[in-house]
């Protein structure tokens, strides 16, 4: 088992969105790749959702004054990223770590004075069973974090915006090996209601009061839990 390497605890509170430096050239990890491909396969035979689109890989970050902060990225694919979940695969493969630190966006969505919650389901890679604010999502690479938060908030939740999501935070979730760029969102029920079913990330959802947090409450909901007010 290759085990991840290590990346500091770091949070960057924000008073203004976080600028993104793309680089052009794709990140392609120094690993077996053989080994990669074979970890893929297994993992999508157990999960037919897994798809091998292309991911922004978080390359550093820099703050650059004022409250903002430019953070430094290059695509790469999704399969560098899904075969380093934990765990052995149905072929007694193990987690790979090729280095790949996603970027991602989270949000507090408050509707009516509650924060809308999920329960992950038993399938994902990371966090199985456990609570989480909605909506979370990863960059696609054209992407920018407030509208990859407000497509989540449409995919996973039957709310809509009622003003443009404000980012509050930037930070890395060892538990995901990702960093999310923290935002807080007003929302409303949409009218049409179209989105009830959940997201299959999704066993349960919920709007919970603050400070009712149910358990058990995954690691990144904990670390944004001292985001909430910022």
């Amino acid at each position: 088992m290759t085990a991840p390497r290590a990346t500091p605890a770091v949070t960057v509170r924000l008073r203004r969105p976080p600028q993104l430096s793309r680089v052009a050239d794709r990140f392609v990890p120094e690993v077996d790749l053989d080994r990669v491909e074979r970890r893929w396969k297994a993992l999508q035979a157990e999960n037919p959702r897994y798809f091998d689109g292309d991911i922004l890989h978080v390359l550093g970050h820099s703050r650059n004054g004022h409250g903002g902060v430019t953070i430094h990225v290059a695509p790469t694919s999704y399969r560098f990223y899904a075969v380093e979940r934990p765990g052995r695969d149905a072929h007694g493969g193990e987690p790979i770590d090729c280095g790949v630190r996603p970027l991602g966006a989270k949000a507090f969505t408050m509707v009516d004075g509650r924060v809308a919650m999920a329960r992950r389901s038993r399938s994902v890679a990371f966090y199985p069973g456990e609570w989480e604010f909605v909506p979370g999502g990863g960059l696609e690479t054209g992407d920018d974090p407030a509208r990859a938060v407000l497509r989540e908030l449409a995919e996973e939740t039957p709310y809509e915006a009622i003003a443009p999501p404000v980012a509050i935070a930037f930070l890395y979730d060892p538990g995901a090996l990702s960093w999310e760029v923290i935002h807080r969102i007003e929302a409303r029920p949409r009218a049409d209601r179209a989105n009830d079913a959940h997201a299959w990330e999704h066993a349960d959802r919920a709007l919970v009061e603050p400070g009712r947090w149910p358990e058990p409450l995954c690691a990144v909901a904990r670390a944004m839990l001292g985001l909430r007010d910022t």
